[in-house]
């Protein structure tokens, strides 16, 4: 059985990256089903496009007082906290210099601009953001309960070198993400 399933996986992956043929047109939807999106074939690893853009992520939480009026804090940016964990680090985390980036990615690719999202692929994305902000800020709070949690995304674009032939950047782009309420399966793990 475990040889049966090596064979499967090696025959799906030779014929995704196989120029088109018969067997790859008729079995597409098994291949690509089996392949994307965890086996993507991502080139980036060898000529990656530099970063366009400068996003900074920050984040606040709104926490319950014993009197009941809830108070929200101060934006965080969670952005610098990342990049003070690689700075003057020689071998620094892959996930400290690319989750929140790609969180906010996946979140920005999966909503609308009204932040409604696509499918439950969005609603992921968007638990996703949440509990890295609820992870970043909860410990910083003083035993204070989070009952929710806000992002918001300043994106400024990079302008491109004189000699490429990259239109000129656009202008600086801002995003607050509605509140989001935070329940006790939230703090699961974190």
């Amino acid at each position: 059985m475990l040889l049966g399933a090596a064979c499967w996986h090696l025959a799906t992956l030779s014929l995704a990256v196989t120029p088109d043929n018969p067997v790859k047109s008729r079995y597409a939807h098994l291949i690509n089903g089996h392949v994307y999106p965890e086996f993507t074939q991502g080139w980036q690893l060898f000529a990656p496009e530099p970063l366009h853009e400068n996003v900074v992520v920050e984040a606040r939480v709104r926490t319950a007082r014993d009197s009941g009026n809830p108070r929200a804090g101060q934006w965080v940016n969670l952005t610098t906290q990342d990049v003070e964990a690689i700075r003057h680090n020689p071998v620094p985390s892959h996930a400290h210099q690319n989750m929140l980036r790609l969180a906010w990615n996946f979140y920005q690719n999966s909503h609308s601009r009204r932040d409604v999202p696509f499918g439950t692929r969005g609603i992921l994305f968007a638990e996703y953001v949440k509990r890295i902000a609820l992870q970043r800020l909860e410990g910083r709070l003083g035993g204070e309960r989070v009952v929710a949690v806000q992002v918001r995304v300043t994106i400024r674009p990079v302008d491109p070198p004189r000699w490429g032939d990259r239109a000129s950047a656009q202008s600086t782009r801002h995003r607050t993400l509605p509140w989001w309420s935070v329940k006790d399966r939230d703090r699961r793990e974190l």
